[in-house]
């Protein structure tokens, strides 16, 4: 999905002039396009992500009459299942371990989606700093599934994916949706929860996970009251 300049403003609670700004300085993913400066969603929210650049709270607003009804991060968590003590010394192994933890539903091949995500970690790394990876962040994982599903797995020890602060990784976030639109939903959700203090920490700390799905609801609960209350941006 494409957006404009003043679309990723808005997204990132920015003015166009920073946006430019972090595309000349910071490395912000962009393309020019019949004369047009666009910039990917996935990239866009994968880079605010690992810059720890805030993103706007209007991604929890409602959908408007019409509009593909969006995930529930909370809900999709919930689906998932937050995994202590994920076992594994590689990224394969790990992976594996992961995928045999998602709640697929019958017929879907985890062998397949396995290769998938390993074939993603052969391109570049989807570590993203602080210990956190998000497998296959810019190309969604989209399957035949009823409901949107992330799973968060802490791992029993420290994997190095690649990443670029050199920190070893403690913590995977995999998403499985039925459409694209979904999966970049619940990644701004995502990178709007890795900027609120208590639900990081319970990330950091390997929380229980039903401290983490109240702190998920929570902010998702407030975010999208605010957006009701303070009507469109």
């Amino acid at each position: 999905m494409k957006l404009s300049v003043a679309d990723a403003g808005a997204l990132l609670d920015v003015d166009e002039s920073t946006v430019y700004r972090w595309i000349e300085e910071k490395g912000l993913p962009a393309e020019r396009i019949a004369g047009r400066t666009l910039l990917n969603r996935a990239a866009l929210l994968e880079w605010a992500t690992e810059n720890h650049v805030p993103v706007s709270a209007r991604v929890f607003r409602p959908a408007e009459s019409g509009e593909e009804k969006l995930p529930s991060f909370a809900l999709a968590l919930a689906a998932g299942g937050v995994h202590h003590a994920v076992t594994g010394g590689t990224r394969e192994e790990v992976l594996r371990e992961a995928v045999g933890r998602l709640p697929l539903p019958e017929g879907s091949d985890a062998e397949d989606l396995l290769a998938v995500l390993l074939a993603r970690e052969t391109s570049f790394t989807t570590a993203i700093g602080n210990g956190i990876a998000i497998p296959h962040v810019r190309m969604p994982i989209v399957l035949d599934v009823d409901e949107a599903i992330v799973s968060l797995s802490f791992l029993s020890q420290p994997v190095d994916f690649h990443a670029a602060d050199g920190r070893p990784v403690t913590v995977l976030f995999t998403m499985v949706t039925p459409t694209v639109h979904g999966h970049l939903h619940l990644l701004a959700a995502l990178a709007y929860l890795l900027r609120d203090g208590e639900f990081l920490a319970g990330v950091r700390s390997a929380a229980p996970g039903e401290a983490l799905l109240a702190r998920a609801a929570e902010v998702e609960r407030q975010s999208a009251g605010r957006r009701v209350a303070g009507g469109p941006a």
